[in-house]
């Protein structure tokens, strides 16, 4: 199989600055390697209807192409439902009907984040669970046996992050990020995966996940975001900062896609005469502040 990097968006509106950034330097760590690019839609959850097509069309406007059919994720329920039964047929997953609420205000492990699962429903008896099926759903959980894992990174050298018992389905039946990520990027042979620094803290999870289930753990590279003046990431409530509002303001899809390039330090020209000028230890270390320019 082919190796690969991607890019992968959830199609809930229109891409912004930030995630254009995003999507270029992913094209560029893959195209620098002699890899393939690919694009990915994950749309299990927040779909807004035609955001999909706003986004590729977006991603075309400034260049970037990929070198195969776009996969959506709401195609591939039978792999996430086999990595499930995997796992489950090893032991290492069990019901938790805990809500939300209910596991922000329960007791954590001192090292833990804000959020971490405590394991409320890890050591039910099949009574206890049966009991609980009648008032609930369950969502499906892992049973990790470590608390922390460590990834390599591109940008961040050696990463260790906390790994607890997470979600793999939600108690609606929809596969979890962490799972879908892992199993996709599996299949469809993707070793590099370049994204946010923002999911850095997510990414000990997904390896460790790709191990249980025998799969190859990519490179990664965590990119810094785009923020605003107050430092703050990059949000559409900031202003002109999607193609559409750039262009409504004079900027066409051409000079954002220079802008991006120069804050990369790469001369402001199409993707594929900048490629020669980048490498990955160039990167950026910090967040590029946006202000809209003047048309």
């Amino acid at each position: 199989m082919t190796s690969a990097g991607r890019f992968a968006p959830s199609p809930s509106g229109e891409l912004h600055v930030g995630n254009l950034r995003t999507a270029i330097l992913a094209w560029l760590f893959a195209k620098s390697s002699g890899r393939d690019f690919l694009l990915r839609v994950e749309d299990l959850d927040r779909a807004r209807s035609g955001a999909e097509a706003e986004q590729l069309r977006d991603l075309q406007a400034v260049g970037v192409r990929w070198d195969a059919a776009v996969v959506r994720q709401t195609e591939r329920a039978k792999l996430y439902e086999a990595a499930i039964a995997r796992l489950t047929a090893d032991g290492r997953t069990y019901e938790c009907f805990c809500t939300r609420r209910e596991i922000q205000e329960a007791p954590s492990a001192p090292h833990a984040p804000q959020g971490a699962y405590p394991g409320t429903c890890r050591r039910l008896s099949h009574a206890e669970r049966e009991i609980r099926r009648a008032t609930r759903p369950a969502s499906i959980r892992l049973r990790a046996e470590v608390s922390e894992w460590g990834v390599e990174d591109q940008l961040h050298g050696h990463y260790v992050g906390v790994v607890d018992d997470f979600v793999l389905r939600r108690n609606d039946g929809v596969t979890a990020y962490n799972l879908a990520v892992v199993v996709d990027d599996a299949q469809q042979g993707i070793d590099q995966v370049v994204r946010g620094d923002d999911l850095l803290s997510s990414t000990p999870r997904q390896a460790y996940l790709a191990t249980l289930l025998g799969l190859p753990v990519p490179e990664y590279a965590h990119v810094p975001l785009v923020v605003n003046n107050d430092g703050v990431r990059l949000a559409k409530r900031d202003g002109a900062v999607t193609l559409g509002d750039l262009a409504a303001v004079g900027i066409p899809a051409e000079r954002v896609r220079d802008l991006i390039l120069e804050s990369l330090q790469l001369p402001a020209a199409p993707l594929l005469d900048a490629l020669p000028h980048f490498t990955p230890q160039n990167v950026p270390k910090t967040p590029w502040v946006w202000t809209t320019p003047r048309a």
